[in-house]
């Protein structure tokens, strides 16, 4: 067969070529191609120049500023909360372990220290099985870079290829911080940003809430965790998910091992360990502290409105890094906290079967009724027109809720009516512990658990304070005069001129009318009838005027019965006004924050005593009040501190019971600490069943007592526990050494009046 010459072979090929390309298959390839290249080409343009939303130049990506969260320290600047939007807290690379950098490499970006930004292996990846044949499982090809820019620019929505969109943005934005930033420097960036499970952002936020540790301590075990978290940090969250968070950071361990960052030895030891957390949650409503945090809050706005950053900006409180420093003392508040739990969820058991089926808690009750009508959801339905049984049919709907109990919360179906009746019964709490001599907050339980009950009894709530107001009115006596071996019948008086009011004492043997109480046992017994004689003889005014030398700004009545504590004091006020008692006559005014930094450390404000005060009353007078309280715990209505607690410190203090027992009052003035606690239920309108069991030294006392024996177990508070008062002078002991009591000898009594009515000398 005759061979074709190569020129025709040729011109044959072209003309096949030619039909072909001819054909109309082929151009719509041919045509489709281009304009697939030219609308990519446009697409990136219209991404390029910020069509899609602006992307951020070289410039501005140069000074990027992350938020971060304000860091609350207690006086030890250990870290006790945060205020954050996004919980962060941004480190320097040097602060990053080299099994956490290995980690994360091996994980999540083999080639980052190769490639520009962009790994082009993983975006051919992306681009084929992922955007083309739709296969999830292929992977995101994300290198770190391309995260970082993800991270720090948060995805819009778009209606149509979002996908492709924000990949060639992120793209695009990786390339210029490459250009930008050292490796060292995106790595840095990179875990500062990077989200952890919980809503927690960065490493070292992700380390304190899961580890309980700065990320400098990280073991390779607890970083190849955090590590693994990255992929999907709600489904390999170790708090929720630990067993399939440990499979995850099995893996992470294992691509150490592959890409030779760890030895198969380690890799297997390694491996084998249990998950342990020591989680710690910075969330606002948990964790040490939420009521002292709150206020802190409530301050920090306060304080950050009248301040401006160098810039003359403002200061962003959830923002901008910020660290306050408190004068709150770790260890002193769990102690507190601790006690509080230990006796309230007894107390609790006991209030509830005391009252037993007569409880005004109980559903019919007239205080259950009120407290159901004070409902805003009750107050809804009488707004449209519900009749009282279509009320009752919306409040007796069940649903799941979460209910507080001693024992740990449970989640149960109960309607409104059931919670109602469940959070009614609760009692509550307030205690606050300060440095007498500065005023400087070192514990605060503001009540039993803020989750559930948000009302802060300690710098809100205002409660009548029984006989922890008796040693005002005795120094006022003593300032006016009064000498402390004064003698005062016990016997009850009616006062005719306030409408036959007759102030009764409880005790045996108060009410002989021929008995008579020095000043020291009155106080320390804690007798009604004597406090009344005693500010009757003082002159209402004069106390009050006493009381206000004290920094106490809330009304007093003028009335007799605030011998009794009528006045409603809140208890911070009563706090500082007790340090005075050890701190030369000086009231204080109780503070929390002693200075806030910016994020580089430097002290924008910092906050010292309040200026000295004049003294409410002379050393005299401060000498022989004290001795009496001292009486109170040795012999007095607070001896259960001996004889019960063991406590054998140098403690003087004032217990108190308003009346219908709504109210228990414990105050314990140390040589270096004040504390006073309150106990009842928030609604005013319950007390105790029995003086028994609501009275101050049983129902607010025994969490004071708790507290300290905790402190007296740790040396750490030596140079609290075992402070000593200061010697009394010559002239006090000698004025306080007198019989505590006496009695009428045989003419007092025949020529005595044995008044049993009288009007009150209101001076």
């Amino acid at each position: 067969m005759r061979k074709l010459p190569e020129n025709t072979k040729v011109s044959i090929r072209l003309a096949t070529l030619k039909r072909i390309l001819n054909t109309k298959w082929m151009k719509f390839i041919w045509i489709s191609s281009c304009s697939v290249v030219v609308l990519s080409l446009v697409l990136f343009a219209s991404i390029y120049f910020g069509a899609f939303g602006k992307i951020p130049s070289e410039k501005e990506l140069s000074s990027i500023h992350q938020e971060a969260a304000t860091e609350v320290l207690d006086a030890n600047e250990r870290l006790i909360g945060k205020y954050f939007i996004y919980d962060r807290q941004p480190l320097a690379y040097k602060a990053f372990p080299q099994h956490l950098i290995d980690a994360l490499v091996a994980t999540e970006d083999v080639r980052f220290y190769e490639h520009d930004g962009i790994d082009n292996t993983s975006l051919a990846r992306v681009f084929f099985k992922t955007i083309l044949m739709q296969n999830a499982s292929s992977g995101g090809g994300s290198t770190l870079t391309l995260q970082l820019a993800k991270n720090l620019f948060r995805r819009q929505r778009y209606a149509f290829g979002g996908i492709v969109i924000h990949k060639l943005k992120e793209a695009i934005i990786a390339k210029r911080i490459e250009r930008i930033y050292t490796k060292t420097e995106i790595l840095e960036l990179y875990l500062n940003t990077v989200p952890f499970p919980d809503n927690t952002y960065g490493i070292e936020s992700a380390s304190r809430k899961f580890f309980n540790k700065p990320a400098v301590a990280l073991t390779c075990v607890e970083a190849a965790t955090l590590v693994g978290t990255l992929k999907a940090n709600t489904y390999y969250n170790p708090r929720l998910h630990p067993k399939r968070c440990k499979e995850r950071r099995n893996i992470v361990l294992h691509q150490m091992l592959k890409y030779d960052y760890l030895t198969e030895v380690l890799t297997t030891a390694y491996s084998k360990d249990s998950l342990k957390l020591e989680y710690r949650s910075f969330n606002h409503d948990l964790g040490i502290a939420p009521y002292f945090r709150q206020q802190v809050k409530k301050e920090l706005i306060q304080i950050l409105d009248r301040i401006k950053k160098p810039d003359g900006t403002p200061y962003n409180l959830y923002k901008d890094g910020l660290q306050v420093v408190t004068t709150l003392d770790v260890g002193m508040q769990k102690a507190a906290e601790n006690a509080v739990k230990a006796h309230m969820s007894t107390l609790q058991k006991h209030y509830e079967k005391a009252y037993g089926n007569r409880a005004p808690w109980k559903a019919g009750h007239s205080v259950f009724n009120a407290a159901l009508k004070s409902l805003p959801l009750y107050k809804a339905c009488k707004a449209k027109g519900y009749n009282d049984q279509q009320i009752h049919k919306v409040l007796s709907e069940k649903r799941a809720q979460e209910l507080f109990t001693w024992q740990g919360d449970v989640i149960k179906q109960a309607s409104t009516l059931d919670s109602v009746q469940h959070f009614l019964k609760f009692l509550n709490t307030g205690m606050l512990v300060i440095s007498p001599k500065t005023g400087a907050i070192q514990a605060y339980i503001g009540g039993i658990d803020y989750r559930y009950f948000k009302y802060d009894n300690v710098s809100l709530s205002e409660r009548q304070v029984g006989s922890t107001f008796k040693p005002f009115v005795y120094t006022a006596a003593i300032e006016n005069g009064m000498k402390p071996c004064q003698y005062f019948s016990v016997k009850p008086v009616s006062y005719v001129n306030y409408e036959n009011w007759t102030p009764k004492n409880s005790g045996k043997g108060t009410e002989d009318p021929f008995l008579n109480y020095s000043l020291e046992k009155a106080l320390s017994q804690s007798i009604n009838t004597v406090a009344v004689k005693v500010l009757e003889e003082t002159g209402i005014e004069n106390v009050i005027a006493q009381v206000k030398k004290l920094g106490i700004t809330q009304e007093i009545p003028h009335l007799p019965s605030i011998a009794l504590g009528v006045a409603s004091i809140n208890l911070k006020a009563l706090t500082g006004a007790y340090a005075s008692y050890v701190n030369a006559g000086q009231p204080v005014q109780p503070y929390g924050i002693s200075e806030i930094r910016d994020r580089s450390g430097r002290t924008i404000m910092s906050f010292k005593p309040q200026v000295e005060v004049p003294p409410a009353f002379n050393a005299y007078t401060q000498q022989a009040v004290l001795s009496m309280m001292r009486s109170t715990v040795t012999t007095g209505t607070a001896s259960r501190l001996r004889h019960t607690y063991k406590l054998k410190n140098a403690i003087a203090g004032k217990t108190g019971t308003t009346q219908d027992n709504k109210d228990g009052w414990f105050v314990a003035v140390t040589p270096k600490m004040v504390a006073v606690t309150w106990v009842g239920n928030p609604n005013a309108s319950i007390g105790f069943s029995s003086t028994q069991l609501g009275q101050g030294a049983n129902s607010a006392l025994p969490i004071f007592a708790k507290f300290y024996q905790t402190l007296n177990k740790d040396l750490s508070y030596d140079s609290i526990t075992k402070a000593k008062f200061d010697i009394v002078s010559p002239q006090a002991i000698d004025d306080l050494n007198c019989k505590s009591e006496k009695r009428d000898g045989l003419l007092k009594r025949l020529f005595k009046p044995n008044k049993k009515k009288k009007r009150f000398k209101d001076h």
